[in-house]
């Protein structure tokens, strides 16, 4: 029987949590229950922190293993939660070893007591930071762990959300001794040093979190790609219709309100060769699209001999493996963008027409208290760039409600910038304070005024998505379908279309001429077989 599966968050988190299945499969911990966790925002940790609660009630007799980002920078916390078996960060969660020694099942009834472990028994307690005999997280307020060697790159990080900037507007964004921001992670509290057992034998912990700041490179399980399968139809039938493939994880960036580059790290890329050869490998199992995916893509491969840009990267795919017939780049930093990446997007047909910009703000003095590194004219002027390039492009991107300090005359810049950037898919984010980031240290908007604008930032988000879906009526579209009667075209717009025969089948790609509009998706009609 495979592991449950409850992810949070990103699309890194989505692509992680297949390979968290295979290696927990892999330790014989089929039969439990993964919860991969996000920590961009409160809520987010709330969500998964219900999410577990209601996991023990529905399976009382499996195990519960939960990792993540909130659990790499807060394994206390679900530590202390007595529906939780055992606690991995986003290191340990990629390697069958950190699986081994829960064993299962879980006696029924024992939510409330100590889990049950291999030979050695170690009993949980049920306070607070007692139960693996050392301190796992600090003290409210403090974050802890590595900082970054001085003269690394610390610009602003850009955060990935689903189910997530230049210098010279006068904003010094690099990290200092001594500055505040510079603060370490709560999650990278290093465990005793010890081998392979984490510090302590494998039977006697709950807590399996190490140093994020410590990793250096991506592991080898990236080989592999990861698979996202859309739907159970399309798993029996053996397709992988869409899948993501890791090229990127970690951040060196440090925006003011952000929390991730301590769940995640560091930087670092996958060598061009590894994503060619996992892309190829995932082809040759049946994905018709691939996308490519990180903490912040666009920072991609400064960490690598020759320092090859995400461009360079795109290019490489494309021309290695003809058999893909779409590839798609997650969320970038506009103001990371490299030469190579404007050309492919102009030139490469097979480069899916939409990107998904990490924005955040669209007030000038707003934007350099989150440290981001572009202006407003900056990302007016890129999104301006890439529409000459490829003028049927679709744009969407991360907007925050209610960043501390924003007057109601700032809120108007970001909401304006909607329509002057043409954005069509918003992901709106009301403000959310992260302990021990800066942000959560200033002067605070009201909740009720940041749900409020969070709310019109989505109405506004709704009528350019509904605008948009109208303009594409009439038009033929190239429509993967990823189960009957639902499919995304190139410009990752929801179709619903009526097929048969060989156009039904998940992975089919199907010329449709659009007669319709939705609310949220577009209506079609197939023109000919499929691909």
């Amino acid at each position: 029987m495979p592991p449950t599966i409850l992810t949070f968050g990103c699309r890194l988190n989505a692509a992680e949590s297949a390979v968290m299945g295979a290696r927990a499969g892999e330790a014989g911990l089929g039969d439990a229950v993964l919860v991969n966790t996000c920590a961009v925002t409160g809520e987010a940790v709330r969500q998964a922190r219900q999410a577990i609660r209601k996991a023990r009630r529905e399976h009382p007799d499996k195990s519960i293993v939960v990792s993540g980002c909130a659990a790499q920078i807060d394994p206390k916390m679900f530590a202390a939660m007595p529906e939780v078996d055992l606690v991995l960060g986003n290191a340990e969660k990629l390697s069958a070893e950190a699986y081994r020694g829960l064993a299962l099942p879980r006696l029924a009834g024992t939510a409330s007591s100590s889990p049950h472990w291999g030979e050695g028994g170690c009993e949980r307690s049920e306070q607070p930071g007692e139960g693996a005999g050392f301190e796992i997280s600090p003290s409210p307020g403090r974050l802890r762990g590595r900082p970054l060697p001085q003269g690394e790159r610390t610009e602003p990080c850009h955060v990935v959300a689903a189910v997530p900037s230049v210098d010279g507007d006068g904003v010094d964004c690099r990290v200092k001794p001594g500055n505040d921001d510079r603060r370490e992670a709560p999650g990278a509290n290093p465990l005793p040093q010890g081998g392979e057992d984490f510090g302590l034998a494998a039977t006697e912990q709950k807590v399996r979190v190490s140093d994020i700041f410590a990793v250096k490179e991506n592991a080898p399980h990236l080989l592999n790609g990861y698979l996202l399968p859309m739907d159970r139809a399309g798993e029996e039938a053996g397709k992988h219709v869409r899948s993501f493939v890791e090229v990127q994880n970690g951040c060196d960036h440090r925006c003011t309100f952000c929390i991730i580059p301590y769940g995640r790290g560091n930087s670092r890329s996958v060598p061009m060769g590894a994503v060619v050869e996992a892309v190829r490998g995932l082809v040759a199992r049946g994905t018709r699209e691939v996308a490519l995916t990180g903490v912040d893509i666009t920072s991609y491969g400064a960490d690598l001999p020759g320092a090859p840009r995400l461009g360079r990267l795109v290019r490489a795919i494309l021309r290695h493996v003809p058999e893909l017939p779409r590839l798609r780049i997650s969320s970038i930093d506009s103001v990371e963008a490299d030469s190579d990446l404007l050309a492919a997007i102009t030139e490469e047909e097979r480069l899916m027409p939409h990107l998904h910009l990490s924005l955040q703000a669209g007030d000038d003095m707003i934007l350099k208290r989150m440290k981001r590194r572009h202006s407003r004219a900056d990302a007016i002027r890129f999104c301006d760039e890439v529409r000459r390039l490829r003028p049927d492009i679709v744009l969407g991107a991360d907007l925050i409600a209610g960043f501390p300090t924003e007057s109601d005359a700032m809120f108007e810049e970001t909401l304006a910038l909607v329509a002057d950037c043409g954005l069509s898919l918003l992901h709106v984010f009301p403000f959310s304070a992260r302990e021990g980031t800066p942000a959560a240290r200033m002067p605070q908007v009201p909740r009720p005024i940041v749900q409020e604008r969070a709310k019109v930032l989505r109405e506004a988000g709704t009528r350019a998505l509904r605008q948009r879906l109208a303009a594409e009526i009439g038009a033929i579209r190239e429509v993967l379908v990823e189960k009957p009667g639902f499919g995304r075209s190139a410009h990752y717009l929801p179709v619903t279309l009526d097929l048969s025969g060989d156009q039904s089948a998940a992975g089919a790609i199907v010329s449709a001429r659009i007669v319709g509009a939705g609310d949220d998706a577009l209506v079609a009609e197939a023109i000919q077989e499929a691909a």
